[in-house]
């Protein structure tokens, strides 16, 4: 017997975006695909919340203002090594190499692309 989807505990995603509109663009989806979804303008107001409360993936911009989303993520592998990581940028030629802070499990996604691909890019990295 499986349980019905309602009775399955949702996902929880925190979404750090600087972009107004991007960002409840992107929370719409996600909530419409079946996911618990709160979101911040900056770094430094969702890394506040990652230190009250659980979360199963961050989605996070790279550039933005107080705290970018490299540090965001970084602080956050320190405090859930097992939270997954997706970055989000519009900066196509931004590439995390080794050198860079980011965890390596990291996921990137460029700007722009089809609300599909990022539902599909989030399951994907959820059920690794």
């Amino acid at each position: 017997m499986t349980a019905k989807p309602s009775s399955l505990p949702k996902c929880r995603i925190l979404l750090a975006e600087d972009d107004d509109s991007m960002r409840g663009f992107l929370e719409r989806a996600l909530a419409k695909a079946g996911y618990e979804v709160t979101s911040f303008a900056n770094g430094e107001e969702a890394h506040e919340r990652l230190l009250q409360e659980p979360f199963t993936l961050l989605l996070t911009d790279i550039v933005m203002p107080r705290m970018d989303g490299i540090e965001l993520a970084r602080r956050a592998s320190e405090i859930d090594p097992e939270l997954k990581i997706m970055f989000i940028t519009g900066f196509a030629a931004v590439i995390l190499n080794n050198e860079s802070s980011a965890p390596k499990e990291a996921r990137v996604l460029s700007k722009p692309f089809h609300l599909k691909d990022l539902v599909r890019e989030v399951e994907r990295l959820l059920a690794a």
